[in-house]
């Protein structure tokens, strides 16, 4: 279908105007913010009104800043599957959010996992070797710190990391502060539950999830998720396992985003995982 200059020119006007207002939403909005203990925040806002992307949205974050006793670190089960809530109990921490993909009828994670140097489980590649695009990328930690990562076209990749854990996840959106190229599958178009971790300009990690498939709260496409972190002031983020997984929970309120997974929106909705992100105080 031919376009002329003129009709092309101002659909783009449309489109960076429609970019513009949804900016302006976001940074404009109310954010509720609580305290959860030295240097690390609770902020949630709502959009109501079909306000930001054309939808509604919840948008739950936990803000940590960089501070001695603030450690992130991975609990996982190798074969089994626990609730995010679960888990963040069981290791005593102050946050905690749902980790990468994983074998939702055996447990375990389909992308390679090391904690504490130790392999945990390794790549499920694809039926002709070729990785999926959630083991292209990874958190890596080292002594309680986080760096976001980009495969580098090796095969052996993920077992150079340095970092005594190392979670691989994806697709990434940003790294070094560049926006990172998503491809146009139905998985990065579509609208779903997302979860994220990012690194900010501020050498802050936040803890991200986006509510969805409600009324309430549309969820986001990979690449209004990707314009969210940058929003944000990230120059680090990747995406983690998404949908009914994405749980958010701290030690005062519990689950504090709205999983999916019962179909109600509420704070019952927990799907089991086989990996979580925590943040513990030493």
């Amino acid at each position: 279908m031919y376009l002329s200059p003129l009709l092309l020119l101002l659909m783009l006007n449309v489109s960076f105007a429609f970019a513009q207002s949804d900016s302006l939403t976001f940074k404009k909005a109310r954010w509720e913010s609580k305290r959860l203990a030295g240097g690390v925040h609770l902020r949630q806002a709502q959009f109501t009104e079909k306000s930001l992307f054309g939808s509604n949205q919840y948008i739950s974050l936990i803000e940590i800043k960089p501070r001695r006793k603030n450690r992130i670190s991975l609990a996982y089960e190798a074969k089994e599957k626990r609730m995010t809530s679960d888990f963040a109990k069981r290791n005593k921490a102050v946050a905690a959010i749902n980790g990468n993909f994983f074998d939702v009828k055996n447990g375990g994670s389909v992308d390679f996992m090391r904690v504490n140097g130790q392999v945990i489980n390794e790549n499920r590649l694809k039926k002709d070797n070729r990785r999926a695009t959630h083991q292209k990328a990874a958190v890596a930690i080292s002594n309680g710190k986080v760096h976001i990562e980009e495969w580098n076209g090796s095969s052996d990749w993920e077992s150079r990391l340095e970092g005594e854990d190392v979670m691989l996840t994806g697709p990434l959106l940003l790294h070094n502060n560049q926006a990172s190229k998503l491809d146009t599958s139905l998985f990065e178009r579509a609208r779903h539950p997302r979860s994220a971790i990012a690194v900010t300009s501020k050498k802050r990690i936040l803890f991200i999830t986006v509510d969805g498939r409600s009324e309430h709260a549309a969820g986001l496409s990979m690449f209004e998720l990707r314009k969210i972190v940058q929003w944000l002031h990230s120059t680090d983020a990747v995406n983690l396992d998404g949908g009914g997984s994405t749980t958010l929970w701290e030690t005062k309120d519990g689950v504090v985003n709205y999983p999916c997974d019962n179909k109600t929106w509420d704070h019952e909705g927990e799907r089991n995982v086989a990996n979580v992100i925590l943040l513990k105080r030493d």
